[in-house]
């Protein structure tokens, strides 16, 4: 199967590079899945679309501080690194730039000293593997010295960093937003939960792999990455209860979806408790066995997020969904408007 199969033409000026001041304003495209029927909506309006017995299942992951800015501690050299993941202790994987001048043994030093790395080794993918060292906690560290990681698609800078964050961020590890959230307001969750719609949380981590580029051909030879996910007891019971009673399962974001895929399919189409590393890579010709619908973005021509919701209504579908989206001038990407496949 061709990467190109998954390309449309996007105009620049329908990439969103500011939230909008009203979270659950945002414009709804709602695709029927079988059909590929279209209806145009406003996000608050999404509860229309829910049953009492369905439920909305939410990543609560916080995105980090995760861009630094520093030096090479010998040449006085500027650099950029970007924390992907804690592999353990105070080593992270992660991306630097410009990378060819960070070899193992390179020292850099952050805030004229509060935070210093020393470059452990180089990953296949260009990323280094640094160890950290610093006083006190390294989170209250990265607080003050990091920058939210804003996709480079967005030029515009982000006045309130909490609009990159969603409402019920609580979990922190990510290095971008899962996205799908940013439109909920507390007031909108109240009412879902008010309708007799269950609202239950995963945690995934959002990494390289969800906004690694494709750079093959063919898309069977797309290497995923892996990010952490983890579920609880309490999700697990709930979910299999929805399930068994005949409520829809209904992901919020590409990241959901992919927590919730992998644990059903190890475990013959039901959830259970636990945590650990995912590279599942979701594409025309899955068979879901976790979801029934999901909330999304538009997402990026060729990307793995556009073949997962391809996998989910068809391609056919999505393309044509996309094409629509463009003509009605919806926004684009992480601040932009959303879609339910259901």
């Amino acid at each position: 199967m061709k990467v190109e199969l998954f390309d449309f033409h996007l105009p620049e000026e329908l990439i969103a590079q500011t939230p909008l001041p009203d979270r659950a304003a945002s414009r709804l495209m709602v695709l029927d899945k079988r059909t590929g029927a279209i209806r145009h909506e406003t996000f608050r309006n999404m509860i229309s679309y829910l049953n009492p017995g369905d439920c909305l299942v939410l990543n609560d992951t916080r995105v980090m501080p995760a861009r630094l800015y520093g030096e090479k501690a010998e040449t006085g050299g500027t650099v950029e690194v970007l924390l992907l993941k804690q592999l353990d202790g105070d080593r992270w994987e992660t991306l630097v730039k410009p990378g060819k001048r960070v070899k193992p043994g390179t020292k850099l030093t952050f805030g004229g000293g509060k935070l210093e790395a020393v470059c452990l080794d180089t990953l296949e993918h260009g990323g280094r593997v640094l160890e950290f060292s610093y006083d006190g906690l390294f989170y209250e560290v990265l607080a003050e010295l990091g920058e939210m990681p804003l996709p480079p698609y967005i030029k515009e800078k982000l006045d309130d960093p909490e609009r990159y964050q969603t409402v019920y961020a609580r979990e922190i590890g990510s290095a971008a937003a899962p996205t799908a959230g940013l439109h909920f307001t507390e007031e909108l969750l109240d009412a879902i939960r008010e309708k007799g719609v269950q609202i239950v949380f995963i945690t995934l981590h959002v990494g390289l792999g969800t906004f690694r580029p494709v750079q093959v051909d063919d898309v069977e030879k797309h290497d995923m990455h892996a990010e952490f996910y983890q579920m609880s007891e309490e999700t697990a019971e709930t979910l299999n209860r929805v399930r068994e009673q005949g409520g829809r399962i209904i992901a919020v974001g590409t990241t959901s979806t992919r927590t919730l895929e992998t644990i059903a399919g190890r475990h013959a189409g039901r959830f259970v408790a636990e945590s650990g590393w995912t590279d599942i890579f979701i594409y025309p010709g899955y068979e879901f066995k976790g979801i029934d619908g999901l909330v999304t973005n538009f997402h990026l021509p060729k990307s793995t997020l556009i073949m997962l919701v391809s996998a989910l209504a068809g391609r056919e579908h999505i393309l044509h969904a996309y094409e629509v989206a463009v003509q009605e001038r919806y926004r684009f990407f992480s601040f932009g408007d959303a879609m339910l496949i259901i």
